[in-house]
């Protein structure tokens, strides 16, 4: 991976909220501030190790996969960019925000497909490619075009990443991949956690611009913009 800053447009909740300390917990890294935080009471032993990959990200949604910025564009453009996003008016997706397993991994994912928020997504993904660098050509084997569907890889080529459009599936990831033997015991941990929040709606209402400085850095927050509205 080339050694240069990449962003993201994430979905993150409140900083004060209790679903960011939830998640930032859970993860050990907490990217408001940038600094690690301690594990909760009765993690595994091995839970550093099983959050290690999510860790780098902070506690988010995706909505714009990390990229590097085109050539001619600059951080100060994709700022005021965000802020144009955020001020056109649109439906506030709400989810049913409960804790599963996805593709391997657990996160917090919506219980029922929401129209808006894939519309969401979709947005994102197309207003913000203008900035997104294209892909190198190890940045395109890293994501083991061979495994993907046909779709997907027109995806990947066309919009740098294979799960948009109606391939995206709202995540906030809590783990890594786990195997099956163990995957059944955590998501029951993890739910009785979450259980706790009292979480039965969650509004999506923000977006967050996330910054990684280099390849062995961490991804952190670097601007928030409530969405306006339509209502």
């Amino acid at each position: 991976m080339a050694n240069h800053p990449r962003y993201a447009i994430y979905y993150a909740p409140s900083s004060d909220s209790a679903l960011h300390r939830f998640g930032s917990t859970i993860l050990g890294y907490d990217a408001v501030s940038g600094i690690d935080l301690p594990f909760p009471d009765g993690v595994a032993p091995d839970w550093r190790e099983v959050t290690e990959d999510p860790r780098k990200y902070g506690f988010h949604a995706t909505l714009k996969a990390p990229f590097a910025l085109a050539d001619g564009r600059n951080e100060a453009e994709l700022v005021a960019a965000c802020a144009a996003f955020a001020d056109w008016a649109r439906p506030f997706p709400a989810i049913e925000p409960i804790v599963d397993s996805i593709s391997g991994f657990i996160a917090v994912i919506p219980a029922n497909l929401s129209d808006e928020l894939q519309r969401l997504a979709a947005d994102c993904t197309r207003d913000f490619d203008a900035f997104r660098a294209p892909l190198t050509r190890e940045d395109r084997a890293r994501r083991n075009p061979a495994k993907l569907s046909e779709r997907q890889r027109d995806y990947l080529d066309r919009w740098g990443y294979p799960y948009v459009m109606e391939e995206f599936r709202f995540h906030m990831t809590l783990t890594g991949r786990l195997s099956d033997e163990r995957r059944g015991a955590v998501v029951a941990w993890l739910r009785e956690r979450f259980a706790s929040l009292r979480l039965t709606t969650l509004t999506i209402d923000s977006i967050a611009l996330f910054k990684q400085d280099d390849a062995a850095s961490r991804f952190r927050i670097i601007g928030g913009w409530p969405l306006r509205s339509r209502d």
